[in-house]
């Protein structure tokens, strides 16, 4: 991902797929087409549209992506319930989202410090 909008107000759709790890193995790409589906689903995802009909993701777009991918591929939530989650406000589910991200990174860090020991004593 390039730096320079790495701290842009909005990032595009690809980027915004990056940051959820929708990952198309099939492909070998990230799914755009989850987070289309979803803004058809989901009233709460706003994205603008600016030239080209190009769509770019605020952060409040983004948490709400991300409160839905933990919903739905996470709790194994129904597409009704997930809205009815969203609906209700509740702040529960976004401590959980939290604790989830945040464990994710901690995951993450660890993964990769075991890969710089492995390549350690590869070498």
């Amino acid at each position: 991902m390039d730096r320079s909008r790495e701290n842009s107000k909005y990032k595009t759709i690809g980027e915004v797929a990056q940051i959820l790890d929708l990952y198309n193995e099939k492909n070998g790409s990230f799914s755009t087409h989850t987070i289309r589906f979803w803004e058809k689903e989901f009233k709460q995802i706003k994205p603008k549209i600016f030239s080209g009909n190009r769509r770019y993701y605020d952060d409040d777009s983004i948490n709400i992506l991300k409160k839905i991918k933990y919903l739905l591929k996470v709790k194994g939530m129904t597409l009704n319930g997930a809205k009815k989650v969203l609906d209700s406000k509740n702040s529960e589910v976004d401590d959980l989202i939290n604790t989830s991200i945040k464990q994710k990174n901690i995951i993450k860090i660890k993964l990769k410090k075991i890969k710089k020991i492995l390549k350690y004593f590869k070498n």
